[in-house]
């Protein structure tokens, strides 16, 4: 009983780290107001986190063994309660900034121990109940952070966005000192640590990241910043991968790919990143670019999927046991790509009806994928091996999702102006419906008191820019559609997983 009280304090804590990323992202118009920072100074806001977690993640299996889970866990815990009370009180951007890349490396040291801790200590009968409670609480914190952050940022302030982590963070914490004993440190191994393994490994991902952030809206390389990170990610990578196969003891170690089910778990998990923060970020920005939602309304209308999620857990754990995991593999991307097939026959005029059955879609099925992944990429592991996997699976993720965006958004900027050319080449003075619907607002703006010519030819323009973005929109579901039918015949060339029991699902 102990074990599992401990082990649920972890799974919250790693709902807190997940989740903050997202209620934050949500309210940064009103971080943005409440500091005075500029336009590109917010964005920092969520990079710094994203950098330094991602840094962290990998990291965190060697530090698990030498400090031990318990110690890891706690000084995390509490590393990210603290920097929470202090993101609090920033009255300055910059501050601001050092807080949250605080925040997520400490915080960052949560999310693996969690997935660790359910492979190898609880028995792989146990397996169809512990499985869904990650995989939920790994995709559901993304999905209902805007509803959250919304919630909170209107009804209070953007400082609560912090505050609210403090009490959890302290009990997470306690629980964590108090009841972890899954492990002992193994301090001799300080004296291999990789220094230079550590240093590439952070100029590597930390730079992949800013790249990947920042690239889609400064026009990646002819950027100066963009091209010196470029060039710092690639040294980065040469140490990295040097020393990850010359080190006695790498800081991490690449050899868990050596399982073919842990790399096919992992190819996997990082495409499921790209459908989890790539359809969390689209569904928003379509609500607010094209319908005029708010953050509170994008909040309210995005509940359905982690509705779902919540909902089919359960399901997804008890078919774990039963089915094949190929097959609700199969399954759940069909689900997925089902749902992002229905978004390419979007028009202007959809909303919260229209976007109702791909969201359950999207709900059902990512708790659907979710689970067989988990199962497949740890579910074989050594435990001696699980703790330095654990990083790897959960960077997979994040990369994938760090990607997705960066695809996203280079596409929806390219098509978009590519539309709007296409467009604005139709909407011209021998083209007959556009000049009658010209004559129309003009008239409609002129009874109104204001110049109606001008005030029409805004009016239209306008128009045809929201045309070019629901058209951009449609492209990029199309290439989300695509993605997802790949990954449905990838599931079924799949090599049945050994040792297939009713007990484990392997």
């Amino acid at each position: 009983m102990r074990r599992v009280i401990a082990f649920l304090a972890m799974v919250f804590g790693m709902f807190m780290a997940i989740l903050d990323i997202q209620i934050v992202s949500a309210s940064l118009s009103e971080i943005q107001a409440g500091l005075g920072a500029g336009q590109d100074e917010i964005a920092w806001v969520q990079t710094s986190y994203l950098i330094a977690e991602v840094i962290m993640i990998p990291l965190s299996g060697i530090l698990a063994r030498i400090l031990s889970t318990r110690v890891l866990f706690s000084i995390s815990a509490a590393g990210f309660t603290l920097a929470s009370a202090l993101a609090s009180t920033a009255t300055t951007i910059d501050q601001m900034i050092i807080y949250r890349a605080i925040q997520g490396f400490i915080g960052g040291g949560m999310i693996p121990s969690v997935f660790a801790a359910a492979f190898t200590v609880f028995p792989r009968s146990k397996r169809p109940i512990v499985s869904p409670m990650i995989g939920l609480v790994a995709t559901l914190a993304p999905t209902i952070g805007p509803t959250v952050g919304g919630y909170i940022s209107h009804a209070l302030s953007w400082h609560w966005l912090f505050l609210i982590n403090i009490v959890p963070g302290i009990a997470v914490t306690l629980a964590a000192w108090t009841l972890i004993d899954f492990d002992k440190p193994e301090r001799n191994l300080i004296k291999s640590f990789d220094w230079w393994g550590l240093l590439g490994m952070a100029a590597f991902l930390g730079s992949l990241e800013y790249v990947l952030e920042e690239g889609p809206a400064n026009d990646w390389l002819s950027d100066a910043s963009i091209a010196g990170f470029a060039a710092l990610m690639t040294i980065g990578a040469i140490l990295f991968f040097y020393r990850a196969f010359a080190a006695k003891l790498p800081v991490v170690d690449l050899r868990a790919f050596s399982d073919v089910n842990f790399a096919f778990g992992s190819v996997f998990s990082f495409v499921m990143g790209v459908g989890l923060y790539g359809l969390t970020y689209l569904y928003p920005l379509y609500l607010s670019t094209v319908r005029g939602y708010d953050s509170l309304m994008i909040g309210e209308a995005m509940f359905v999927s982690g509705l779902c999620m919540f909902l089919t857990a359960p399901v997804a754990g008890a078919l774990s046991a039963r089915m094949d995991l190929r097959l609700m593999l199969l399954i759940g991307f069909v689900g997925f790509g089902s749902g992002t097939w229905i978004m390419t026959g979007m028009t202007a005029d959809w909303d919260f009806d229209e976007i109702l059955l791909p969201q359950i879609l999207r709900g059902v099925s990512l708790m659907l994928c979710m689970v067989p992944i988990n199962n497949l990429a740890l579910g074989t592991l050594p435990p001696e091996r699980m703790k330095n996997a654990s990083g790897l699976f959960n960077l997979t993720r994040n990369l994938g999702g760090a990607v997705g965006l960066a695809v996203i958004n280079t596409i929806l900027n390219n098509r978009d102006d590519m539309h709007y050319a296409r467009l604005a080449e139709s909407v011209n003075w021998a083209n007959r419906s556009a000049l009658d619907t010209l004559e129309s607002l003009s008239r409609t703006f002129s009874t109104q008191g204001l110049p109606g010519d001008d005030a029409a030819v805004s009016q239209l323009t306008a128009i045809v820019q929201q045309q070019a973005w629901v058209m951009s929109f449609i492209d990029v579901f199309w290439f989300m559609t695509a993605l997802f039918v790949g990954l449905a015949l990838a599931a079924i060339l799949m090599r049945k997983p050994e040792n297939a029991t009713a007990g484990g699902g392997h």
